[in-house]
């Protein structure tokens, strides 16, 4: 019985440790540039970056985001803007996940950059 409890202690050991040495180093879920108009025809559940201006506030999370292709609806939660103010004049790269819902084709967005 101690024999079984001891190979199952160092087989888990040996699996914490393997683990724990691996790393990623290739692309990562960053997404690649994008603009507004590629967004609109771009597959459900990509994930692009898009760099342009928030330039107001719809309802609730929705804002309208603007870049020199066109305007698209962008869904930005209060933890994304971690108390940054932004106006419509600041430029901003927002990563997101294009998505759709009853009102249409909008980006949720999962980090916002002031830049």
């Amino acid at each position: 019985m101690r024999k079984r409890l001891a190979v199952l202690a160092i087989c888990a050991c040996g699996m914490l440790a393997s683990n724990a040495m691996a790393q990623f180093s290739g692309p990562g879920v960053a997404g690649r540039s994008s603009t507004v108009e590629a967004a609109r025809d771009a597959r459900l559940g990509s994930y692009l970056t898009l760099t342009g201006n928030i330039t107001n506030h719809l309802r609730g999370d929705y804002y309208t985001f603007r870049d020199d292709s066109g305007e698209i609806r962008v869904e930005i939660a209060s933890s994304v803007w971690r108390g940054r103010q932004v106006g419509p004049d600041d430029k901003v790269r927002l990563l997101g996940e294009v998505d759709s819902g009853v009102a249409g084709r909008y980006v949720w967005v999962k980090s916002l950059e002031v830049l």
